[in-house]
């Protein structure tokens, strides 16, 4: 009973994790126009920002944000070095960023001060930056700009598959391919 109790409980929350991620503007990319005040900051109120994305040695240079394999409901799939889910957005036919203003509130790009650095499972060859409208240069892996889910705590992926903003979020595998939703 109790198991069958938690499965129905567990169920629910996904839904309404998912139902969470529809909840922003299907069309809101805005092309830039809002960006300045509404880019996400290094550090965000997302899961994975902040320490993880710029950490510095003793001489005080700046270390690039670090991506990961690890396993997913999905299977192995990209993740920062805090457990932090990463997206692609199939919107997106180059390596330059789309997602802007209210977009890039909800999808908050994956930031790097310094160059992002391959561990666990990825493959330093696929990995790069692209600018941003702002200067900042925004994590690539295999030529797809890089992009957390505001709303996930470390080790959820809860926004796979999502159409929002004119396009679908996907998970990233190690041949920087999207998993299909």
């Amino acid at each position: 009973m109790a198991i069958s109790r938690l499965l129905a409980i567990l169920g629910i929350l996904a839904v309404l994790g998912l139902a969470a991620c529809g909840d922003d503007e299907e069309d809101g990319s805005n092309g830039g126009e809002e960006q300045a005040s509404s880019d996400a900051p290094v550090g965000g109120g997302y899961g994975g920002g902040g320490a993880s994305q710029v950490k510095e040695d003793e001489a005080g240079a700046a270390d690039g944000t670090e991506v990961e394999l690890a396993s997913s409901q999905f299977g192995e799939i990209l993740f920062d070095s805090k457990n932090q889910a990463i997206y692609l957005f199939d919107k997106e036919s180059s390596s330059q960023s789309e997602c802007y203003g209210e977009c890039a509130a909800a999808w908050p790009p994956v930031l790097t001060d310094g160059e992002p650095v391959a561990r666990a499972g990825t493959n330093e060859k696929l990995l790069g930056t692209t600018e941003r409208d702002d200067g900042s240069s925004q994590v690539t892996y295999g030529g797809h700009p890089l992009y957390y889910y505001a709303h996930e705590g470390p080790g959820e992926v809860l926004c796979h598959g999502v159409d929002e903003f004119g396009g679908l979020w996907l998970v990233v595998d190690a041949a920087g391919n999207a998993l299909p939703a």
